[in-house]
């Protein structure tokens, strides 16, 4: 059996710690006839991994099992294709999303909400992550990528992009026209051009100054430093801004949470996007809220599209495969501007 390099994750622990050990691992092969082997370009490191990691999320059953090799934004070359796959040849370049493999029979995924899938399969919970060299996946849950579009530019579309895309399209931003985006990291900057497409004013907040220069360079109409003071830091707003049509929420603190619903006015839309303590919330304002998760296969071939024709900046720094820890480390200490990619 050849052999590939890869992170393991083979109990939890802090990143300080250096958990992920460079391993060499069996190679994936296609097993199944609609499966195509990836050859990995590029692997975005996405701030949920370091929860899973470190096992913060241990009680929500992340990760499921280990060992494991961590890593779910992953782009590459196809270089392998079994005998009914007719979605690609190969050369070709592709991604995956966290969702690795869903059902296909049950309600979600007859709905076209396969990302809902109660028996998904999770990239990066299992053997088949991103922090290694191959990967092997069905054509179904893969999506194309332009040649053009570089592995680095295109590896953090595939969670961050998509769930950036997906939280916009959730604040309904027809109807929601002053959004707010609290957290302005890996996906947050995206979500800033996401909503300046679709003609949104957008007003960004955050604790770092160094964020909320890049919120505005990419076209915020606003950026607000986050102050834990909530009564000082909302009154500042609403003399500002007045109260906001609809809110996101990356960042992942109660207090921003709470803070930014009562940033919304009556009848507006919160959109969570991160995992936390139920906030106070009031019936009778008439406020939604409403979580969000990555998106379908037919959203992330969407945000392709819309990064590919609108030139949406991915803001990237690469790092080399064995540096994964030290990467972690970074991004747990917010050291990295938006996105860090591994590249094999």
């Amino acid at each position: 059996m050849e052999k590939m390099r890869a992170m393991v994750l083979e109990r939890c622990g802090a990143i300080e710690t250096n958990p992920l050990k460079l391993t060499q691992i069996d190679r994936h092969e296609i097993k199944r006839p609609n499966e195509i082997l990836l050859k990995i370009e590029a692997c975005g490191v996405c701030h949920s991994q370091l929860h899973g990691i470190e096992g913060d999320w241990q009680d929500l059953g992340i990760p499921p099992q280990l060992p494991t090799v961590p890593g779910h934004e992953v782009v590459g070359k196809v270089i392998g294709i079994g005998e009914q796959v007719t979605k690609f040849k190969v050369g070709d370049r592709a991604g995956i999303t966290p969702l690795l493999e869903a059902c296909k029979e049950c309600q979600y995924c007859k709905e076209g909400k396969e990302y809902l899938c109660e028996s998904s399969t999770i990239t990066g919970e299992s053997f088949k992550g991103g922090y290694t060299e191959y990967i092997t996946v069905t054509e179904d849950f893969a999506t194309k990528v332009p040649e053009h579009m570089k592995p680095e530019y295109a590896a953090p579309l595939f969670c961050a992009g998509i769930t950036a895309y997906k939280a916009v399209k959730a604040a309904e931003p027809q109807t929601h026209k002053k959004i707010g985006i609290f957290g302005i990291g890996g996906v947050g900057h995206m979500a800033v051009q996401f909503a300046k497409v679709k003609d949104c004013e957008v007003i960004a907040f955050s604790r770092s100054q160094n964020h909320l220069d890049v919120a505005k360079r990419l076209g915020a109409d606003d950026a607000i430093q986050f102050s834990k003071n909530q009564e000082e830091f909302l009154k500042k707003l609403k003399e500002k801004h007045g109260m906001l049509d609809a809110v996101i929420v990356f960042a992942p603190a109660d207090i921003v949470t709470d803070t930014a619903i009562k940033a919304v006015k009556k009848g507006g839309m919160i959109v969570i996007a991160t995992v936390g303590e139920n906030p106070a919330f009031m019936a009778f304002e008439e406020k939604t809220i409403r979580g969000t998760l990555i998106g379908s296969t037919a959203d992330m071939e969407e945000v392709i599209k819309i990064c590919d024709e609108k030139n949406i900046e991915v803001i990237t720094e690469t790092f080399p495969l064995e540096s994964a820890n030290e990467v972690l480390k970074k991004l747990k200490d917010s050291s990295i501007e938006a996105r860090a990619v591994l590249i094999p």
